[in-house]
């Protein structure tokens, strides 16, 4: 039987929502053992003078627990 956890993290990126979910992904992979997933729960953005200054997503990201 496999039983699996989600965690909630989140992440920026000055580029774009595409860097920032790669960001958190490989963050959190080097915290989590076994990651097998994650979906966008959320986006956001910054914006300072009518400019976007930064990119933030909310990850729920899934791994299996070890037995």
């Amino acid at each position: 039987m496999t039983v699996a956890k989600v965690t909630e993290i989140t992440s920026t990126s000055d580029k774009g929502f595409d860097e920032a979910i790669r960001r958190g992904i490989q963050r959190a992979s080097k915290t989590l053992k076994n990651v097998t997933g994650a979906w966008v729960a959320d986006q956001e953005v910054s914006i300072r003078d009518g400019k976007i200054t930064s990119y933030r997503v909310r990850l729920r990201v899934t791994f299996v627990l070890e037995a």
